[in-house]
């Protein structure tokens, strides 16, 4: 995300966002093996994750049709069942690969352990915010941290801490 908070700009645009060459993203998506996708986020990317035999890929939306995308599966107005169904499974972990609304509801529902957010070192003074229908408190406790030199880009790792985290009633 942008410095003051927004995964994408005005315009949906993503070309601002600085790919260090320190980063290993195949080890990165080496823990996945599931992700979650909001519709804005498909629609403007698509599925742009690593093709890894054996990975899954969920769309959510409720004007996208279940089979008309080659490779993913729609998730539509049954996404809370959909997602306690995939969180019950074994497997790796599962990673939101964008999506601010979605974002916000999975917290909403206590469905988010880990956040992990690489801030890059650029305002844009708005877009597309990091999350977005945020209903409740959701504390956060540093794991780690790492700092890419070459451009700046700082990745902060945290756990969801559950016990002070408040419902939104």
């Amino acid at each position: 995300m942008s410095l003051d908070g927004f995964i994408a700009d005005a315009n949906d645009g993503f070309d601002w966002i600085m790919i260090d060459p320190d980063i290993d993203f195949e080890e990165l998506s080496s823990q996945f093996d599931t992700y979650l996708i909001g519709r804005r986020t498909f629609e403007v990317v698509g599925a742009v994750t690593p093709q890894r035999p054996g990975d899954r890929h969920y769309v959510f939306s409720n004007s996208l049709k279940p089979g008309e995308h080659k490779d993913v599966s729609i998730i539509g107005e049954d996404w809370l069942e959909a997602v306690r169904a995939l969180r019950a499974e074994s497997g790796k972990d599962i990673w939101l690969f964008g999506g601010g609304s979605l974002f916000g509801s999975l917290c909403n529902e206590g469905l988010v352990d880990t956040v992990e957010v690489s801030v890059i070192p650029i305002l844009l003074g708005g877009g597309v915010p990091f999350v977005t229908g945020l209903s409740r408190q959701v504390n956060l406790i540093l794991k780690d941290q790492k700092v890419y030199e070459k451009t700046g880009t700082v990745l902060l790792s945290y756990e969801v801490d559950k016990a002070y985290s408040t419902s939104g009633d």
